[in-house]
């Protein structure tokens, strides 16, 4: 494994989204739109190829849709992936640390936003 692939620690915010941070000093946040989105199964790949080459078909993922999506349960797998349970009733997605940073958000390590704190005193 090399530094961009070893994920040395995981935030998993069941309701939000993943953020992974990697041993060449990179951070990603991954929201769980966009996971559930790039499931790594060979069901939703399939069914992502089947899309793209038929781009105006309507595409429904598998599974129950009552509610907001949110992660149920997630585990390792041994030292290099994370497994997903979501509340569509989705498990077979093994998230690899190389596919996470094959599919992460190009913004990473962007500063946060300052809140707004009015108009700052002049000194």
């Amino acid at each position: 494994m090399s530094p961009s692939t070893t994920a040395l620690r995981l935030d998993l915010k069941k309701t939000d989204g993943l953020t992974v941070e990697f041993a060449d000093g990179r951070t990603f946040f991954y929201p769980l739109a966009l996971l559930r989105s790039k499931c790594p199964c060979a069901s939703c790949r399939e069914m992502r190829q089947q899309q793209a080459t038929r781009p105006r078909s309507l595409t429904v993922l598998k599974g129950t849709y009552d509610g907001p999506l949110k992660v149920v349960n997630a585990q390792l797998v041994g030292n290099y992936a994370l497994q997903i349970e979501w509340s569509d009733e989705h498990t077979s997605g093994i998230y690899s640390f190389d596919y996470l940073r094959e599919i992460a958000p190009q913004d990473a390590n962007a500063p946060a936003p300052m809140p707004n704190q009015g108009n700052p005193s002049k000194v």
